[in-house]
């Protein structure tokens, strides 16, 4: 969590099951962003939403290998994600994530809580989802 975080109350919480979601007390009412359970629902779908977030990629083994849609990239093999565990690196760059909400992040270019709800939104699910 960073300072600008702190300065506007929000702030990373864990609810009665132990799953991290994000809170803010600066705007009405509760805002929550159920972020495990948003992330497991993605994981078991991430082949399909891998297909068709990045269609030239293709699956190796356990992995989707694809271009980085966010750079001039010409030849797959740099830009992977994990299947299983939605983990993904460009080794090219260094750019690294792990799990879906933080892919969805680098490639839309966006912050944190507004991949998690629009992943939840492409999923059909509530970002405040158990």
């Amino acid at each position: 969590m960073t300072a600008a975080h702190i300065a506007r109350g929000l702030g990373p919480a864990r609810n009665r099951r132990g799953q991290s979601h994000w809170t803010t007390s600066a705007s009405p009412g509760r805002v929550s962003i159920n972020f495990d359970a948003v992330n497991r629902t993605a994981r078991s779908q991430l082949l399909g939403l891998l297909s068709r977030w990045l269609p030239q990629g293709r699956r190796e083994g356990g992995e989707w290998v694809a271009l980085n849609p966010r750079r001039a990239d010409r030849r797959l093999g740099s830009f992977k994600i994990n299947i299983r565990t939605g983990k993904w690196a460009d080794f090219a760059t260094g750019d690294s994530g792990g799990d879906p909400i933080s892919l969805v992040a680098y490639i839309e270019n966006i912050p944190q809580g507004s991949a998690a709800r629009r992943l939840a939104s492409w999923l059909g699910i509530g970002a405040d989802h158990q």
